[in-house]
């Protein structure tokens, strides 16, 4: 119990943060990027017949490419409309944004774990895809 209370009284004047850090975006930009590159190198050239993949390639690529760019539109609406009673500075640096928390919802997050629990699914997915990629290559060759 005095753990804990000691624990709140040193950590009581982190900053609480309502927005991830531009640097988390790129990451998640890069990871959705690693994911469409890495499906349209492992499995564009399959079964002999380049038309095969190239369609439904194509609109999963249509789907990444919406997937990044309405959030960034997003942000620039809310670049140029921020709201009124906004407290944070704009350019605050990683390493303050790293050292805070996260709101979320009533609750607050380390900052590093909310970063954590975003790009993890899209690491996942796109390491995944990679591995996938490579098994089916290594089995495609030893077939053949």
């Amino acid at each position: 119990m005095s753990r804990d209370l000691d624990q709140n009284l040193i950590n009581h004047n982190k900053p609480v943060f309502d927005y991830l850090h531009p640097r988390i975006y790129v990451v998640a930009i890069g990871l959705v990027a690693w994911f469409a590159m890495a499906a349209w190198i492992f499995f564009d050239h399959q079964f002999g017949k380049p038309d095969d993949m190239s369609l439904p390639l194509a609109m999963v690529s249509v789907l990444l490419l919406f997937a990044v760019l309405l959030p960034w539109a997003l942000s620039l609406v809310w670049k140029r409309h921020p709201r009124p009673n906004d407290r944070h500075p704009p350019d605050t640096t990683f390493r303050d944004w790293r050292l805070g928390d996260f709101a979320v919802w009533d609750s607050q997050l380390h900052s590093t774990h909310a970063a954590i629990d975003m790009l993890l699914p899209l690491a996942a997915v796109a390491f995944g895809l990679t591995a996938i990629g490579i098994v089916f290559l290594i089995c495609a060759s030893l077939a053949s």
